[in-house]
């Protein structure tokens, strides 16, 4: 009977050995190892498992709306439009929940095919439309109306193929999304302009800063890049032509705009007051030190009473600063920077100081102004236009003699940085900037004439410019290094593309209009006045047609030599 019982119970510790290998078994099928969930993970030599959680509904909210749910008013039912986003890849980034009111996608036309950046930035157009020329080609934007239109979100995918740290991207379909994302911001604010409206750029490379600024970017987390733009400053960029084909609009034709308010209420009157005011800058040496003092006069004597600024480094004295001060400039000290691809001793070895420009963030906008230039009509309308408005240069180029722009310290803190990336394509300022903002506004050639008159023109002694220029940038030797009833641009064999008495004759006059005080400024020195004299010489020898040497030399200066 001890035996059967034994037995027994022998049988029943098997049977329930039987039953708790199978539970446990059972529990390790359902909540398996990290190590084998997980291949990449090496199995622990000391065993240690660790149990995945019970599963869980998976969260269906796309990471941009995660990054930026915390920008966006609690409780509010969001609309959100979806741009450049392939219609296989539109549910992986749209919105869900309680949250969202609706996703709108929104849809480009393809660009016509003879649609190239070089026909958007022309080297040459008809300014005054004398020969019927077309006007800009058109970048097709999308048409969205009604209650679409009054979106909170703007998500676009960022097309960035062709993108490069080292040179600046041309490129008309990403100037196409860009336009496309600030025409649906400017949209959805119509009715309220103090509307926020958020725009998620997804890429690798950055929206183009051109149209949206790094002021409004309120977070980069990777690939993702959150903006809060400045609707009345898109609204303006959407006015402007879409490249440099025409003329930029003026105050006044931008007021004739259809719908050119953001709100019923909104006009030009009523648009926050602005801090502007002209700037120019000095470095390296004090030889343009006269011809900042002329600017300065030219622009007091074209009727302006803005603020004018002159950036300047240790190489100007205290006398001449001194006389800057008289001429109507506000001085600012600053480090000048170096062009890093310049090569040592050249002339534009310390040009990117010019920089610096975008650090007086204490205005607005800025109109800078090279020193070597005059002012022959009042400008001050150009501080209506924004960043960056310029005159044309040649090709798809701006000439960074005369700028529109707008100082901001992120500017600046990229700027510095992609310097060290970008090649600038003459090792200066110009090469550089031109890399940077390939987008920019097209000034008339009035703005900013220069003193140049091409190997193809006919070489004589009348060489004239138009009456009606607003400015003139004067290259060459300037009108202060010689005699003011002598252009030496003559006597030198490169230079005399630059010749031209009667453009002398209009920097002179403003010089005549100065304090006398401030015309001691302008003396010759005896190093120059040998120069000059030397350079008359050797043109004789030359015998070069136009017989400038036998010019009888009136400059008063010539007989009071500052040193």
């Amino acid at each position: 009977m001890k035996l059967k019982n034994k037995n027994s119970s022998r049988r029943f510790f098997m049977f329930y050995l039987m039953l708790t290998s199978v539970s446990f078994l059972g529990l390790v099928l359902r909540f398996k190892p990290l190590f084998l969930l997980n291949p990449t993970i090496s199995s622990p030599s000391i065993i240690e498992i660790h149990y995945s959680l019970p599963a869980v509904p998976v969260n269906r909210s796309p990471r941009w709306l995660r990054l930026i749910k915390n920008y966006l008013p609690d409780k509010k039912r969001i609309r959100v439009g979806l741009l450049n986003i392939a219609e296989n890849e539109q549910e992986s980034y749209e919105a869900t929940g309680t949250s969202i009111l609706e996703n709108v996608h929104v849809l480009l036309d393809p660009l016509p095919k003879n649609l190239t950046w070089e026909s958007l930035f022309p080297v040459w157009i008809d300014e005054d439309h004398t020969w019927n020329t077309p006007m800009c080609p058109e970048v097709p934007l999308p048409q969205v109306e009604g209650t679409a239109a009054d979106m909170d979100v703007v998500v676009v995918k960022m097309p960035c193929d062709g993108f490069s740290e080292s040179k600046g991207l041309r490129d008309v379909f990403r100037l196409q999304v860009n336009l496309a994302a600030a025409k649906l911001v400017v949209e959805s604010g119509r009715s309220n302009v103090d509307r926020t409206v958020y725009v998620v750029f997804i890429g690798s490379c950055e929206p183009m800063h051109e149209i949206f600024r790094c002021d409004e970017r309120v977070r980069r987390v990777g690939e993702y890049w959150m903006y809060k733009p400045n609707l009345m400053k898109l609204k303006q960029k959407l006015l402007m032509p879409v490249g440099s084909c025409q003329i930029a609009l003026d105050q006044e034709a931008w007021r004739q705009q259809k719908n050119v308010s953001l709100s019923s209420t909104t006009t030009l009157s009523s648009l926050p007051a602005q801090r502007v005011a002209y700037v120019t800058l000095l470095h390296s040496s004090e030889s343009y030190v006269c011809g900042a003092i002329a600017l300065a006069q030219s622009i007091r004597q074209s009727g302006s009473r803005h603020d004018m600024i002159l950036l300047h480094d240790d190489s100007i004295t205290n006398k001449s600063r001194i006389g800057l001060s008289l001429a109507g400039w506000k001085l600012r000290r600053i480090e000048r920077v170096r062009s890093p691809f310049s090569e040592k001793d050249s002339y534009n070895e310390w040009n990117y100081s010019k920089l610096r420009v975008w650090q007086v963030t204490d205005y607005d906008k800025l109109v800078f102004i090279d020193a070597d230039f005059i002012i022959a009509k009042n400008v001050d309308y150009l501080f209506f236009y924004p960043q960056l408005s310029a005159a044309g240069n040649n090709r798809v180029l701006f000439n960074s003699g005369v700028m529109v722009l707008e100082p901001s310290a992120c500017l600046f803190e990229e700027l510095m940085q992609q310097s060290f990336k970008i090649k600038s394509y003459n090792g200066g300022d110009q090469g550089f900037l031109n890399e940077y903002f390939v987008w920019w506004h097209r000034l008339s050639k009035r703005v900013n004439t220069m003193k140049y008159f091409g190997e193809e023109t006919k070489i004589g002694p009348k060489r004239n410019l138009p009456d009606n220029l607003e400015g003139i940038h004067y290259l060459g030797i300037k009108p202060w290094i010689c005699y003011r009833d002598y252009d030496c641009n003559w006597d030198l064999t490169t230079r005399r593309v630059y010749a031209s008495e009667s453009v002398n004759k209009k920097w002179w006059k403003v010089y005549d209009k100065m304090p006398k005080k401030l015309q001691r400024y302008c003396g010759l020195t005896s190093k120059m006045d040998k120069n000059i004299e030397k350079w008359r010489k050797a043109t004789r020898v030359k015998g070069f047609p136009e017989k400038h040497w036998r010019v009888q030399v009136r400059d008063p200066r010539k007989k009071n030599l500052v040193d």
